[in-house]
């Protein structure tokens, strides 16, 4: 499969204040996100996952190394709007990229900036809206929305600029349960039935465990990198890096010290139900 984002020695530190000395993030590293794929990446306060979300889409510039997008060197300058049209960032706060009073006129704000003849906006409006099921809301204001319809919209704004990837950085976080629930249902359905490669920056386990691939950083470096099952069994690692496994995987585990021997790999709880159900009654 082919690669959509690549970072290779990526090193980055934020400016220090004055004359402080600048505070670093990263100082080498490396990892490849593979086009159609649907990935997460956990890791605690402070590890980077926010920096290295917005290096994907040119908003940070590496102080070291590459990060290359569909080929394109983000640092390039002049190549800068290429990858934004291949990279979509939602962010945490959906009110913090609605910019129209008219939902419909919100999501055609991207396009237009792209230049997008104004017959072809009218039709990736529309597309979009259906998207992320909110075409019946198109001549709403987004301010009488729910936070999750409010997120669905901001995303259909990113998939009406018909980008490859699209990176989310904790867009549940300010979101309750349902609201949650409606924008993981969009992403999965976005990666699964229109093949658009999904970067989801969380801290909810559960919602990792929807994606495809794992990683995790800890302290500027990849911790931890492959599936869900791969990545969440690993529970020892996980507490030692300050994060919890799903809920599914930290019972079995509680249950394995007290001299149980059950699987660390089951991440829906119905399949846990069936293998506490067989491990207590072998």
């Amino acid at each position: 499969m082919a690669e959509i984002i690549s970072v290779e020695h990526l090193a980055y530190s934020y400016p220090g204040i004055e004359e402080a000395p600048g505070v670093p993030v990263f100082s080498d590293l490396n990892l490849k996100i593979e086009e159609g794929s649907f990935v997460a990446i956990l890791g605690t306060n402070g590890c980077g996952k926010s920096t290295l979300a917005k290096h994907f889409n040119s908003i940070l510039l590496p102080s070291g190394g590459k990060v290359y997008v569909c080929g394109i060197d983000t640092a390039n300058e002049e190549r800068i709007m290429a990858v934004r049209r291949n990279v979509g960032m939602v962010f945490q706060n959906p009110d913090n990229q609605i910019v129209a009073n008219v939902v419909e006129e919100d999501v055609a704000f991207g396009p237009e900036n792209l230049g997008i003849a104004s017959p072809e906006i009218r039709n990736r409006v529309d597309k979009a809206l259906k998207q992320v099921d909110m075409y019946d809301f198109r001549t709403h204001s987004p301010n009488l929305l729910s936070g999750g319809q409010k997120q669905r919209i901001a995303i259909a704004g990113v998939i009406a600029m018909e980008p490859r990837c699209i990176v989310l950085d904790e867009p549940t976080a300010m979101l309750d349960p349902r609201g949650r629930q409606e924008v993981m249902e969009t992403v999965s359905r976005l990666n699964q039935e229109k093949q658009i490669t999904v970067v989801l920056i969380t801290h909810h386990m559960d919602e990792a465990a929807r994606c495809q691939r794992v990683i995790v950083l800890d302290k500027g470096v990849v911790a931890a990198d492959g599936t869900p099952q791969e990545v969440f069994s690993q529970v020892p690692l996980l507490h030692s890096l300050g994060l919890a496994a799903p809920e599914t995987v930290e019972l079995c585990w509680a249950l394995n010290q007290q001299g149980f021997d059950l699987p660390l790999d089951q991440l829906d709880p119905e399949a846990c139900a069936q293998a506490l159900y067989c491990g207590v009654m072998a």
